[in-house]
């Protein structure tokens, strides 16, 4: 079971087993686009092209949002309903209801977590914000793809519980690594989605009958090399596991355009003007992530993640009548993840606003000191 402890070693872990690795998320995601239907060929190239090439931006969040690596995961098979019916349900808070919310965020929210991006991809084709709209589509993506991974739905998501310590790893990053050039698969065309969640469980529910077949995989190369590192084993993985893996990232990438087509027909199929977005390497140069911890009685963090060249970066703090508080930041930043702490003993307990610059974007999110 993934505590929900986040000391160092399990963030570096969490890091460390990140659904497809970053060459599988971002082949599921760049090769979905090809799925979507004539209609939607404006969303390409620009659009299209910022999922795949931020396909991972949800596994870089985890070293700096305790409330990320939940998102990734459902150890399905920890519920005993699960275990009884082979169903969960499929509204949080009847789960929570009956488990208790620790237990649940322990097990993972990957399924409410894909219904939250698909949901706030439908607001942003709605008011036709497509700068957000990249953003969420490739979170959307992170999770549908995990949600094809067999070892992100089950608790014995690293064979820890079976002595195949490390299969996550070697299948997940290793093994698609050694074999990228031979994944490839056809597009799909992309279907509307009557109902999204029982779509997304669906999926979880098929996935997870692969579980099994993985790990007889992994015990057969180990048997036949002797070892879990040399060619020998790869190659055996590779043979037993090959066809179900393509398989499954093909219908990750299939999933994928499925939800993004629905959220776009749901929001009133709206059209993409010219030159609506910037181009895919400057867009959502900097981007504020989830304030933490929110409310803060000592001190606060401030995540950032700037992409591209080094750039002027601005944030401020203003209190609930919009008066200037304090300027955390004015200064030219580079490229990478930065956390900003601020103290907030000085301050007076209440409700308060961050704001982002950083040239034409801005981003504002709300903390509570508790002083």
């Amino acid at each position: 079971m993934k505590n929900t402890l986040y000391t160092v070693s399990l963030i570096f872990l969490c890091l460390a087993l990140s659904g497809w690795g970053s060459k599988g998320h971002k082949k599921i995601s760049q090769n979905f686009a090809a799925c979507l239907p004539e209609q939607m060929s404006q969303l390409k190239p620009t659009w299209t092209a910022f999922i795949g090439s931020h396909a991972s931006d949800a596994d870089y969040r985890k070293s700096s949002d305790p409330n990320e690596s939940p998102r990734h995961y459902i150890d399905i098979d920890n519920y005993p309903e699960f275990i009884l019916t082979g169903l969960i349900s499929q509204e949080y808070d009847t789960v929570v209801f009956h488990h208790g919310e620790g237990f649940v965020i322990d097990q993972g929210t990957l399924p409410w977590a894909t219904k939250i991006a698909f949901d706030s991809l439908k607001s942003c084709f709605q008011r036709e914000d497509w700068n957000r709209s990249a953003y969420f589509a490739a979170d959307l993506g992170h999770y549908v793809a995990d949600g094809h991974m067999p070892l992100h739905i089950t608790n014995n998501y690293n064979g820890q519980m079976t002595g195949q310590t490390g299969i996550h790893s070697r299948y997940e990053t290793s093994l698609v690594s050694r074999y990228e050039t031979q994944i490839v698969y056809p597009a799909d065309q992309a279907q509307y989605v009557e109902n999204v969640s029982d779509y997304i469980f669906d999926y979880l529910y098929l996935d997870y009958k692969y579980v099994d077949s993985l790990l007889l995989a992994d015990t057969y190369a180990t048997t036949l090399a002797g070892n879990t590192n040399s060619d020998a084993y790869y190659q055996a993985l590779w043979a037993k596991t090959g066809d179900f893996t393509k398989l499954l990232m093909r219908n990750a990438s299939t999933s994928l355009a499925d939800l993004v087509y629905t959220a776009w027909v749901q929001a009133g199929s709206p059209m993409m003007y010219p030159n609506a977005i910037e181009e895919p390497g400057i867009l959502w140069q900097a981007q504020l992530q989830k304030i933490f911890p929110n409310p803060a009685a000592q001190t606060i963090c401030f995540p950032l993640v700037l992409n591209g060249n080094p750039q002027p970066v601005t944030l401020m703090i203003y209190d609930l009548k919009g008066n200037l508080v304090d300027t955390v930041l004015n200064r030219e930043m580079s490229e990478g993840t930065h956390n900003i702490f601020w103290d907030v003993n000085r301050m007076a307990a209440g409700t308060y606003f961050c704001t982002l610059k950083s040239g034409g974007y801005s981003s504002t999110q709300r903390f509570v000191v508790l002083n």
